[in-house]
């Protein structure tokens, strides 16, 4: 019997309790023991629920319980996670967590600390909630140089663009749906400006590209700035908008890693990623494309891979799993501006069309029914993004108003 002590009881922690519960034969006979709750920490008062007994306020409970063998962190933000987290792994215990605020600022520490101790700091849920992806990129696909990674990491946002693509919702009745129906919180801020998609493209980052990809050193627009003309642009251009987060390993062994609505080309295996589900695509010199779906939160499917590190933490008591990656301080990451895109322009004014021309040179213009006279849109040759920004900055200075401006992704 292994002895395992849970840190929350919020929406993912009651379903990893739920599941360790419910499927105790199961993962019995994936382990050969059994794998018994002893505490579940957590201020608030649950006395309805079955595990009533398990429940404690006190972390000192699991820290000085010696039984106690792995650690589920499922509370959440950075404070106290870090600290609990910490002073798990340093007293030899191994942790697994959802956390993707907690690994994407302190992975590299505790990755070092669970090293030195000889146990594991595991995460899989951290970044695509139920989809596989960690154990996929750091077991299945080992053999192969992986030199990008681009993903819809953000159900809330990709539920809101869908709503706006399919049904015609401006962003804030969608933004609005996605709330009541339980997608979006009620302060939105970190999945429509980008932060969460950014914390796990740095994570996915990190563990391909072997450094600490810290989310203050990577770009990041979120989706608050989308209109339904851009959407119709975009239909035009026979491609539909998504909130990417991309990462790619350039000739000179940097980075170019960034966080942005982008218009992908229908033909891609990311384009028809709806609603709240998320999709990631690896690109390996071995497999080519491989893409992992599926809803990448919600109780269960983000409790069913917390479970699996936890067994997978069981199985190796004695031994280490090697997931690692070094410090970093963002010397191997490119400036945005020097990221190569073309871009999508929406413009308005008197010759529009001819300015921009004389600015950008060749552009491909978007044509589309229904529009205002003097309104027009374009896409520019791929160019380094600094030298896109100062272009646009000419085109404003010769009396053209610029409405949008969105990157065509590569993918």
């Amino acid at each position: 019997m292994v002895s395992v002590a849970i840190m929350g009881h919020g929406v993912v922690g009651s379903g990893v309790a739920e599941i360790l519960t419910t499927h105790k034969q199961k993962l019995f006979a994936s382990l050969g023991e059994e794998i018994y709750i002893k505490h579940i920490l957590d201020l608030r008062e649950f006395p309805d629920s079955p595990l009533v007994d398990k429940f404690t306020k006190d972390f000192n409970d699991i820290i000085n319980d010696r039984e106690v063998r792995v650690v589920v962190e499922v509370m959440g933000g950075l404070n106290p996670a870090y600290d609990f987290v910490k002073q798990c792994l340093k007293a030899g215990k191994s942790v697994v967590t959802s956390n993707k605020e907690l690994v994407a600022a302190h992975g590299a520490e505790l990755l070092a600390i669970a090293k030195e101790e000889n146990v594991n700091f595991l995460f899989e849920a951290s970044v695509g909630g139920g989809i596989p992806i960690i154990r996929p990129m750091s077991q299945c696909l080992v053999a192969n140089i992986v030199y990008e990674i681009a993903g819809i990491l953000n159900g809330t946002t990709n539920f809101i663009l869908t709503k706006m693509i399919e049904d015609g919702m401006q962003f804030e009745d969608a933004l609005k749906l996605a709330q009541d129906l339980g997608f979006a919180e009620r302060n939105p801020a970190a999945d429509i400006e980008g932060h969460d998609a950014c914390r796990k493209i740095c994570i996915l980052a990190s563990l391909a590209f072997g450094k600490h990809v810290y989310p203050d050193s990577v770009h990041t627009e979120g989706i608050t700035n989308i209109t339904l003309e851009d959407v119709k642009y975009a239909e035009a251009f026979n491609c539909v908008i998504k909130l990417i987060g991309k990462v790619k390993r350039l000739d000179s062994g940097k980075i170019d890693i960034l966080v942005a609505p982008m218009f992908v080309p229908k033909m891609s295996q990311l384009a028809n990623i709806d609603n709240e589900f998320n999709g990631i695509m690896v690109r390996g010199d071995c497999t080519g494309d491989v893409v992992f779906y599926g809803k990448g939160a919600g109780k269960l499917p983000t409790a069913s891979a917390v479970v699996a590190d936890v067994v997978d933490c069981c199985k190796h008591l004695k031994t280490r799993k090697f997931l690692f990656w070094a410090d970093g301080n963002g010397s191997n990451i490119i400036p945005y501006t020097e990221s190569k895109t073309a871009v999508y322009v929406r413009i308005k004014g008197e010759n529009a069309l001819d300015k921009a021309e004389k600015i950008f040179g060749a552009i491909s213009v978007i044509k589309r029914e229904d529009v205002p006279a003097d309104e027009a849109a374009f896409v520019t040759t791929e160019m380094p993004y600094g030298d896109i920004t100062e272009k646009i900055e000419a085109l404003k200075n010769e009396g053209v108003e610029v409405l949008s401006t969105i990157r065509i992704g590569d993918l």
